[in-house]
């Protein structure tokens, strides 16, 4: 099996405009940045509001594991399997982030024989996108000490001030700094930090925004800090919100690209599914829904994180109906889960499989609790063996479910024929009807309790008196209706990463809640998480280089 970079350079790729055509997207609508990758541009976009919309349909997975489950591969095989079997058929996805690819992940563009391409620009700098959330994110971090330098009119404190800088990239020795320093003329020293541009509340703003004029609304209502009374500064106070849309004027636009088969792709945003909800924009997403019959999408890690969040925040918000979820798992992951060293994967272990069996069942029930069908994608690898397929098989059948072998990694969209079959068959079934997990006018701290006790399954928040003075002062200050992002280990239900499985009955501490006013939620930040990640002892930049040729090497 050649590598997937590879197998990527080897497919015969269509020009975008005939990427474009077949989705009725005329070429003058259509920005392009070389051949095979292009801008859709706004006007085309607001030329579809009318149109009705197609079904659809979520990737998510079980909890994410070191043996890897394919979410992204599976959705870009389920994407060809749609089309093959006579649908028509859109992929929305993420862009990539520079901090995985060059850390721990490596490249992030789908696997196999089910990837989206041009892989290596969607994996590297790709249209720009993240460099412009960069710099309109750090534009208003130069303006926040400009404004306390040159006399501080909105009187900002500079010891509240919350709003970090941002990089695409893993750096640890940037998370906790300090800037002004070296005299006067430099400005007023203060600690602050950096955070990986994913992180960005300007990232999430993006693919919240309905439109440029929603974006730079949002961008408006971004809190930077607090004044010494403690009433809060805004982005708009400090006249910063219409330069940053000026900067993200492009970026705001979805990116068309195809798949190693020749079928659409949006790829576009890529917020953190931590700290922020972990899907694409709701732009791309609502552009697919309009030109195709199916749109499949997934959202960041496991159900609990990526899913809870793609329903509760991103459909909330965006008035969004998903028709059906795909929730990938694979014999791998469900062994560590239930034990097996990721050494000893190889063997076969059917009693592993069964006991990891209840992460996959609980993933499984949570999404019913939103009203959704849902089948069992089983990605498939050739150290299956067929009485571990069977095990994963009879216990989703008990549950009432499908769970359904997908090859599409080994074999494109001729391997996931039964799964695209079974995804739009569920789809088509109007059993869905969807509902978020609770109801805007809870308080955000039973929002929490809901998101732990139900998802979780957890026993108690734990939170302290100063976070729960916190969540009160926003409620009387009109954000209590706002949904809640749980930042939480992506490895658990619970908050300690080493907790696989299905643990219940634990206690989730909330150690600190952000307001993220200009995206519209609030951030409980559970346990210890990360928003700027560091390099492995052996990170993959060390293998990613150009050969002879001028072609990149080691970037899967």
């Amino acid at each position: 099996m050649k590598s997937d970079i590879e197998i990527a350079r080897a497919a015969a790729r269509r020009p975008i405009w005939e990427i474009g055509e077949g989705l009725g997207i005329p070429a003058e609508f259509l920005e392009p940045y070389g051949n095979d990758k292009a801008k859709v541009a706004t006007p085309f976009i607001e030329s579809l509001h009318e149109r009705p919309d197609g079904k659809l349909i979520l990737v998510t997975a079980i909890s994410p594991t070191p043996a890897g489950e394919g979410k992204t591969t599976t959705t870009v095989g389920l994407g060809d399997g749609i089309n093959r079997i006579g649908k028509k058929a859109v992929i929305c996805l993420r862009e990539p982030s520079l901090g995985p690819c060059f850390g721990v992940k490596g490249g992030a563009a789908g696997g196999g024989h089910a990837q989206i391409v041009p892989m290596e620009d969607i994996n590297l700098h790709f249209t720009g996108d993240f460099h412009a959330i960069s710099t309109a994110h750090n534009l208003l971090a130069a303006m926040i000490d400009n404004h306390i330098h040159w006399g501080n009119e909105q009187d900002l404190d500079p010891r509240r001030v919350t709003w970090r800088r941002v990089m695409d990239m893993n750096d640890r020795a940037l998370r906790d700094i300090v800037c002004s320093l070296g005299g006067v003329a430099n400005g007023y020293p203060r600690e602050t930090g950096f955070d990986i541009t994913v992180a960005s509340e300007v990232m999430a703003i993006l693919c919240l925004a309905e439109d440029l004029e929603d974006l730079e609304r949002r961008l408006g209502n971004i809190i930077v800090g607090y004044r010494r009374d403690k009433s809060a500064v805004t982005a708009r106070d400090l006249k910063a919100d219409g330069a940053m849309a000026t900067l993200l004027k492009q970026a705001v636009k979805p990116n068309l690209v195809q798949t190693l088969e020749n079928n659409p792709a949006f790829v576009h945003g890529g917020p953190f599914a931590n700290i922020a909800h972990g899907c694409n924009s709701v732009i791309a997403t609502k552009t697919a829904l309009k030109l195709a019959d199916y749109v499949v999408t997934e959202a960041g890690f496991g159900a609990d994180l990526g899913a809870e969040k793609f329903f509760d925040i991103k459909c909330r918000m965006a008035g969004l109906k998903p028709d059906a979820v795909v929730l990938v798992a694979t014999i791998k992951a469900l062994k560590m889960n239930g034990g097996v060293a990721k050494e000893d994967l190889g063997r076969e272990d059917v009693a592993a499989v069964e006991r990891g069996c209840a992460n996959l069942g609980r993933h499984l029930e949570n999404i019913g609790q939103f009203g959704v069908p849902a089948v069992v994608a089983i990605n498939h690898f050739t150290s299956d063996t067929e009485a571990e397929i069977d095990c994963v098989k009879a216990y989703v059948g008990e549950l009432g479910a499908k769970a359904i072998v997908a090859r599409h990694w080994e074999e494109g969209s001729a391997g996931i024929e039964d799964l695209a079959r079974e995804a739009v068959a569920l789809a088509e079934s109007g059993t869905a009807d969807f509902s978020p997990l609770y109801q805007d006018d809870l308080s955000l701290f039973k929002k929490m309790e809901a998101v732990v006790r139900r998802i979780y399954r957890g026993a108690h928040v734990a939170a302290s008196e100063t976070v729960l003075a916190q969540l009160a002062e926003w409620e009387e200050k009109g954000f209590g209706h706002l949904p809640v992002c749980m930042a939480k280990t992506q490895y658990s239900f619970s908050t300690d990463p080493h907790r696989r499985g299905a643990p219940a009955g634990h206690t989730v501490p909330v150690r600190e809640v952000r307001l993220s006013a200009g995206a519209g939620f609030v951030v409980a930040i559970c346990g210890e998480i990360m928003t700027m990640p560091g390099l492995p002892k052996e990170p993959a930049a060390e293998k990613i280089r150009l050969n002879a040729e001028g072609l990149i090497e080691g970037l899967f």
